[in-house]
């Protein structure tokens, strides 16, 4: 049975001391919560995951991810960073594809593919970021556009490499908007999802992989969100940040 899973991606934001406070208070917060088998990520900025994974007052259930990853080992690409690199410091799941990575740093499919390739040699789990855009929804093309991002960055991968795949649907149009998916909305494309999964290779592998969902969740609609057949969880940005309001979201997940 899949995993609900609640992810808090940090982007740009804190230095090495408020990282720390940060995942100390949650570790705090979340002591009483029990999830389970269900799990909690959280992906600092990169130059912060040593310190962060060090800190003892962590909540030793908490898993650690980065927010990128480098298609190569090694080589000359000055500012990237390497899956050995990531393993050295005991961090095993990258973000991948998140909109921001393909809206400013032009990151497309083929990249992305080059980047997931290598996230599968070095036995990374990735939680793999997709969606539409405000026009693509207007224009009634999101399907078609998440369908083309799935299949041309993951659809080559042999089907047991799934077992380190997390999917992340982010509709760009409600990250940092305040606009949020209607939770059937939310629920449409995740068993739209579920389903392109199961065509491309087979039913046990769609209905064991975890899909996230990624816009502007709360806690106060975290649970009606969480609650729906195909959603597993989340991929929380500005509410991953505050303490509290992150631990009411891994409350949701229960």
């Amino acid at each position: 049975m899949r995993k609900k899973i609640v992810a808090g991606n940090w982007k740009m934001n804190l230095n090495r001391a408020e990282s720390i406070q940060l995942v100390t208070e949650i570790s705090k917060k979340i002591k009483e919560i029990d999830f389970g088998k269900n799990r909690v990520v959280v992906a600092p900025v990169s130059v912060n995951l040593t310190s962060v994974v060090e800190n003892k007052a962590n909540d030793s259930r908490i898993e650690y991810a980065s927010q990128n990853m480098h298609f190569a080992d090694s080589g000359a690409y000055t500012g990237e960073i390497s899956a050995n690199m990531l393993k050295d410091i005991n961090v095993g799941i990258t973000l991948l594809g998140h909109s921001e990575r393909r809206e400013y740093f032009n990151e497309d499919d083929a990249l992305l593919k080059q980047k997931v390739d290598q996230a599968m040699a070095n036995e990374m789990e990735v939680i793999f970021c997709f969606g539409e855009k405000l026009e693509d929804r207007q224009a009634d093309n999101h399907f078609s556009v998440v369908a083309s991002q799935i299949t041309n960055a993951l659809f080559h991968l042999d089907s047991n490499n799934w077992k380190n795949i997390v999917l992340a649907y982010e509709p760009v149009w409600a990250i940092g908007t305040g606009m949020t998916a209607s939770p059937e909305q939310a629920q449409e494309m995740h068993a739209f999802i579920r389903n392109l999964v199961k065509e491309n290779y087979n039913n046990d592998l769609a209905q064991n992989v975890s899909i996230l969902y990624g816009g502007s969740v709360k806690p106060t609609n975290a649970k009606e969100i969480f609650g729906k057949e195909d959603v597993d969880g989340g991929l929380i940005g500005g509410a991953a940040l505050k303490a509290e309001m992150f631990a009411g979201i891994i409350e949701a997940m229960q």
